[in-house]
């Protein structure tokens, strides 16, 4: 099962485009996938003004406790996130929110390194068509990424 979080993913567009390419994905792979509604952007950006440089922190702190509360309420095993299967993304940062917000939500975090098939992974991605992000989704790292 899956789990779409959006609110961080900006501009708009470009939460559509990955969306998209998720459920182009998921039927191929027949994965079950929650799109909640809404896009409360001005949530992500009001948590994260004046806190810029713990942005990342503040981000996966809100992406992963969304989807545990989402993996409690169904019951779930344990949550994990795609997020573990990046190159660029801080690991230990988020194993160890995982696992501290899976004790008090009381949904075990699984973790594991995803990245050792990152390059096939890239690689499949392509051959099947999929939409590949050039960035991490906030407006921060889309400067980053379009300003250098």
């Amino acid at each position: 099962m899956g789990y779409y979080y959006r609110n961080n993913i900006h501009p708009y567009t470009e939460c559509l485009r990955r969306q998209e390419s998720l459920e182009k994905y998921s039927g191929i792979i027949d994965l079950k996938v929650i799109y909640p509604e809404g896009y409360d952007i001005e949530g992500f950006l009001q948590n994260i003004a004046f806190r810029e440089s713990n942005r990342c922190f503040l981000c996966y702190e809100e992406r992963l406790k969304s989807t545990a509360l989402y993996a409690k309420k169904g019951k779930f095993d344990f949550f994990s996130t795609t997020l573990l299967y990046s190159k660029f993304q801080k690991h230990e940062m988020l194993r160890s929110l995982g696992e501290s917000i899976g004790k008090s939500i009381g949904v075990p975090f699984y973790y594991a390194d995803f990245r050792k098939g990152w390059k096939e992974g890239v690689e499949e991605s392509k051959r099947i068509g999929l939409y590949r992000q050039q960035y991490c989704g906030c407006i921060y790292s889309e400067k980053e990424r379009y300003l250098g």
